[in-house]
């Protein structure tokens, strides 16, 4: 880690689940991650507190305030618990972030068990159900959905499931096909 003063965990061994599940826990943290995931990758302190005000105040810019508290909250406690924990590099001096070597174990559990919306799994169960019911819908004759064969409906639901799949592959930075294109 760069000059954060953190450890990473010893062999760089994993993180526990309840290590993660406290992290998720708060707020802050959440958002640091969640920025750093769908941004450069690198972001500053004061860019930071910049978003996670806004988010807070839901206001942008944030009140002057809210940046302030959320600066030193992150300055003095969630950065260094990240980086300690091998989640993100934190330079104090620099004042910069980068994602470490133990966010990707975090980002799964940020994408199964999001904050807001529904998780992948219920969409995908969701998306089964639905073309489940169109099918019937075709085979019992319900006037809209005759028109199309079984065949059809599979087809265009086949074509949902492998461009959902598709989204989220390339929208998690933590995958496998992030990792062997870097």
């Amino acid at each position: 880690m760069s000059g954060g003063g953190g450890e990473s965990k010893p062999g760089g061994t994993d993180l526990a689940a309840s290590e993660i599940h406290d992290v998720l826990r708060n707020d802050r943290r959440r958002l640091v991650l969640e920025r750093l995931r769908t941004g450069e990758g690198i972001e500053t302190v004061a860019e930071l507190s910049e978003h996670i005000g806004g988010v807070e105040a839901e206001e942008s810019p944030p009140p002057r305030n809210v940046r302030q508290s959320v600066y030193v909250s992150l300055h003095q406690t969630h950065l260094p618990k990240l980086d300690t924990l091998g989640i993100v590099e934190y330079d104090p001096d620099a004042k910069t972030v980068t994602l470490s070597e133990n966010a990707a174990d975090v980002g799964v559990y940020m994408e199964v068990v999001p904050q807001y919306g529904i998780s992948w799994a219920e969409y995908y169960f969701g998306l089964g159900v639905l073309g489940a019911l169109t099918q019937i819908a075709a085979v019992v004759g319900v006037p809209v959905f005759r028109a199309l064969s079984p065949a059809v409906i599979g087809l265009l639901l086949s074509g949902a499931v492998v461009a959902s799949a598709l989204y989220q592959l390339l929208s998690q930075r933590s995958s496998t096909w992030h990792r062997l294109r870097g």
